[in-house]
């Protein structure tokens, strides 16, 4: 039955039907606008964040080491992370995508620089944060994705991402490049995150350890610390490019 524009209110549920179909048409319009505005980036980067003091200990080791490998190897240098937050991925949150994997057995990367974690430390205020040391001495690790997960297939190593922090109780993981498209990158490359927190804390997770020469470079916050990060790196080893990228730090 075909009912008219005219006598449409004769009909109670058919204006309610009319404004459902123009919400789903908006919301199915509004996704798509988002998707053709911040697509996937071609080739992806992932960044891990660690403390100047700790380059040292991660060259001698030729690699990032989990938080469980830093425990039992009693690893030097600053931890800048959260203790209860660290413990919890250590001991409780595990990844669907890997059955028996716990979070804290992996190295995790962000899938951007200028982190929340980087803003907590640059605020120095969060009660369960230990270190108070700013952001100033804090480097991040620049790597390649799609290299990164070619060389963990060759070697056998689990790997998987997440669609946001992998700290908390409720996060999703996959471990399938075709599902990337799943990351909300238009939050991951947000520089005013707030109504982004979630999405911007997507995670990368590397099994175990993660091999120093896939690291391409190093960014900085002041010319002091590219001084230091120099000085750490190994004279006749993998020396990954250092910048000063202010624009990566609040």
């Amino acid at each position: 039955m075909l009912i008219s524009k005219n006598s449409a209110s004769q009909y109670p549920g058919y204006a309610a039907a009319q404004r459902a179909v123009s919400l789903t048409s908006f919301a199915h319009d509004h996704h798509a606008l988002k998707i053709d505005c911040m697509p996937q980036p071609a080739k992806p980067k992932i960044y891990h964040i660690v403390h100047v003091d700790r380059l040292p200990s991660i060259v001698a080791c030729q690699g990032l080491l989990c938080d469980a490998e830093v425990l039992r190897r009693c690893a030097p240098g600053t931890t800048i992370g959260m203790s209860s937050i660290k413990q919890r991925r250590l001991s409780e949150l595990s990844l669907t995508s890997h059955p028996g994997l716990h979070v804290g057995d992996c190295v995790p990367f962000y899938f951007c620089p200028r982190s929340i974690m980087l803003y907590l430390i640059h605020q120095a205020n969060h009660s369960e944060l230990t270190y108070r040391g700013g952001q100033d001495p804090i480097v991040h690790l620049e790597c390649d994705l799609l290299d990164t997960v070619a060389w963990a297939n060759a070697q056998g190593w689990r790997w998987a991402f997440t669609l946001s922090n992998a700290g908390s109780r409720y996060f999703e993981d996959r471990a399938d490049l075709a599902c990337l498209t799943q990351i909300d990158w238009e939050a991951v490359q947000a520089i005013h995150w707030q109504s982004h927190k979630e999405g911007k804390q997507a995670e990368f997770l590397l099994e175990n350890q993660f091999p120093w020469n896939l690291v391409t470079r190093i960014g900085v916050k002041r010319a002091a610390i590219a001084h230091q990060v120099a000085q750490a790196l190994p004279s006749n080893g993998h020396r990954p490019v250092i910048e000063t990228r202010a624009d990566w730090y609040y």
